[in-house]
């Protein structure tokens, strides 16, 4: 039986995380579950999704991947993005 990922947000958010980390969990496109999500929100009134959406941001975990990178503008190049994500060791620590 294949290893199962653990529920987690996501790197890839647009509030929280939490849909998109839905979406990598189920292996779903991660627009299809927000559109799910609000077709479904609009459809039953609001409030169970949005009550069901703040509980799993309070209680879903961070991801522990170290995809994430940090960018930001150097003034001095055109506003050209640089990458200023610090370095990590083999445990994930920063250097």
């Amino acid at each position: 039986m294949a290893k199962k990922n653990k529920l987690t947000k996501s790197n890839d958010r647009v509030l929280s995380g939490v849909l998109g980390g839905i979406s990598d969990y189920l292996d779903l496109d991660t627009t299809l579950v927000r559109l799910l999500f609000v077709a479904a929100a609009v459809f039953t009134g609001f409030f169970p999704f949005v009550f069901l959406y703040i509980i799993a941001a309070v209680i879903m975990p961070e991801t522990t991947s170290h995809d994430h990178h940090e960018y930001r503008f150097d003034e001095k190049s055109d506003g050209d993005r640089r990458d200023v994500t610090p370095d990590r060791d083999d445990n994930g620590d920063k250097i």
